[in-house]
């Protein structure tokens, strides 16, 4: 193993003093019997002042630390980020995940570890739900943590434009810390080049491994944070393949793999799918208070992962075709799956508006998103919303903690007959909202940025200008089923997967479920349910077809 120099002064939080403060469930107290079941599937190690026991960017494993103490090291600034001493465990979400660590581990002089691998802290998880209920909290709550202060050992470097809004969108949506250094703020880019080869234009990632690239993709960014293809060979092999991490596709992915079937889940944008990107759901059962988007996905994802489901992401799916087994599913860089079943929950996308200038701005003032990320940029200034439905309600509202004045383009005549009551009443009464009825926007203004929009106001006949920083777009429902056509899969006249009885499509073993299926409500709790209750129907055509 590799020495490094245990340092004698240190500036980092500790573990005991975090549990002080507030934060029971991110470092938990281990009752003696979940110590003996650690124990049972552990070994215990005995490492020398200074060695490293993992690298940051390898996989690793829990570290119960049961004397003397564990550094957690920023290698890119050779940072003590965390001491993680007696009693407690190394690890965040990713960890359960497969991820690689953003940290190198250090051992302090004493210290004695019991190791539990990864495969066999997944198994005696499965077997105590008082282990699950601990460690998983525990992970999720140091996910959390390292979010909200951008302790994630990644760096997001560039220009404030649309290939870093994407990449920092990828990394919000996929619950991945980050923090962000803008050549705009000289001394913050000056301190990152000391340690960082940095591009002299362009976006740049740096890894916590010190590892620099240069106008990366986002599947580049998965690559290298180690969550793009978990677990998964060419010719993978699985019962239920399913297409979309959205509501439908992580409920059905809950619910089959608790049941005991091999799911693998590709995804080929974020977890969460169109509803990951909503601000506030108040409507959906059990939140009172409401809900976001993206803490929804992240707790389904957890359960999801729990019960043993393989996340792929980002892939897109190239084509279907069926074979003696099932199914043969083809991945955008040609690896293929095979499943016994496929359900797709693809879902569906806000459509674009065919306006001159639009799209060169999209990152740039023009979303297809309301998150906190999209939100900065309109502080103080006027957003303009497009769209009658209850995400871009839930957007608009949102968006008046941050905007100084929230616009909303329907084309219809009211908000009402197209949006759940409770949004419309609000938004109708709210003193910095206003509704502009049959509204259709009909140009955008901004060289680098959006400055403002111009839309045709039909009721009055006029047509209105408005200086805006943010337009966010919010229309209309295409499914993503491009992917499909050719497969001999029925589709509707808008493309929408046409089913049967009991989710089904029109070849057999094959499933769809949530917004992408024709005649769907596209509300959340119905593509939860949805994907919920495909697992009985799935689990009927896997034992017919193993009697065939």
């Amino acid at each position: 193993m590799t020495s490094i120099p245990v340092p004698d002064e240190m500036t980092h939080y500790s573990s005991r003093r975090r549990r002080d403060e507030a934060d029971e469930l991110a470092w938990p107290v281990l009752s003696e019997h979940l110590l003996s079941l650690l124990r049972s599937g552990g070994e215990e190690l005995r490492p020398e002042a200074g060695e490293l026991l993992w690298d940051a960017g390898d996989p690793y494993d829990l570290y119960l630390v049961l004397a003397g103490g564990l550094l957690l090291v920023d290698r890119r600034e050779d940072r003590v980020v965390w001491v993680v001493e007696p009693g407690d465990f190394v690890g965040e979400l990713g960890m359960f995940m497969g991820q690689r660590s953003v940290f190198q581990g250090v051992a302090m002089t004493g210290t004695v570890v019991l190791r539990v691998h990864l495969g066999e802290l997944r198994r005696l998880v499965e077997i105590s739900a008082e282990l699950s209920d601990v460690v998983l909290s525990a992970l999720d709550a140091r996910r959390l943590f390292l979010t909200r202060r951008g302790e994630g050992g990644l760096v997001l470097a560039g220009d404030d434009d649309r290939d870093l809004h994407r990449l920092q969108e990828f990394a919000g949506r996929n619950q991945i810390p980050y923090r962000t250094v803008l050549r705009s703020d000289p001394v913050a880019w000056a301190e990152l080049a000391k340690t960082t080869a940095l591009p002299a234009s362009g976006t740049a990632v740096v890894t916590g491994e010190q590892r620099v690239m240069t106008a990366p993709t986002t599947r580049d960014l998965a690559s290298a944070l180690g969550i793009d293809l978990w677990g998964l060979a060419d010719n993978t092999r699985c019962d239920v393949l399913v297409v979309g991490a959205g509501p439908a596709g992580l409920a059905a992915a809950v619910f089959g793999a608790s049941e005991g079937l091999d799911v693998v889940v590709v995804e080929d944008v974020a977890i969460g799918g169109q509803a990951g990107s909503s601000s506030r759901i108040e409507n959906y059962l059990g939140f009172p208070r409401g809900v976001s988007g993206t803490e929804l996905a992240r707790a389904a994802m957890m359960q999801a992962v729990k019960f043993g489901t393989r996340l792929v992401s980002p892939r897109s799916i190239t084509g279907l075709t069926q074979t003696a087994s099932g199914f043969r599913v083809r991945l955008d860089d040609e690896h293929d799956i095979d499943a016994r079943a496929v359900i797709i929950a693809s879902g569906a996308h806000y459509r674009r508006l065919d306006v001159p200038g639009l799209a060169d701005l999209e990152g740039r003032g023009v979303y297809y998103a309301a998150s906190d990320l999209e939100a900065k940029v309109v502080s103080d200034q006027n957003a303009v919303v497009i769209g009658g439905a209850n995400s871009a309600g839930q957007a608009a509202l949102f968006l008046t903690r941050h905007a100084a004045h929230v616009h909303i383009l329907i084309r219809r005549d009211d908000l009402r007959e197209t949006m759940s009551a409770y949004l419309a009443q609000r938004l109708t009464h709210h003193e910095r909202v206003t509704v502009h009825p049959r509204a259709e926007l009909c140009a955008v203004s901004g060289a680098t940025r959006l400055t403002g929009v111009m839309w045709r106001d039909h009721a009055q006949e006029a047509t209105v200008r408005l200086d805006a920083a943010g337009l966010f777009l919010m229309i209309g429902a295409e499914p993503r089923t491009n992917w499909l056509h050719g497969a001999g899969v029925e589709l509707d006249g808008k493309g929408f997967v046409v089913t049967r009885e009991g989710f089904n499509a029109s070849l057999p073993g094959l499933f769809a479920v949530g917004d992408v299926r024709a005649g769907s409500v596209k509300r959340v709790a119905s593509a939860v349910g949805e994907g919920s209750v495909v697992v009985s129907a799935v689990h009927a055509y896997l034992a017919d077809a193993s009697r065939s």
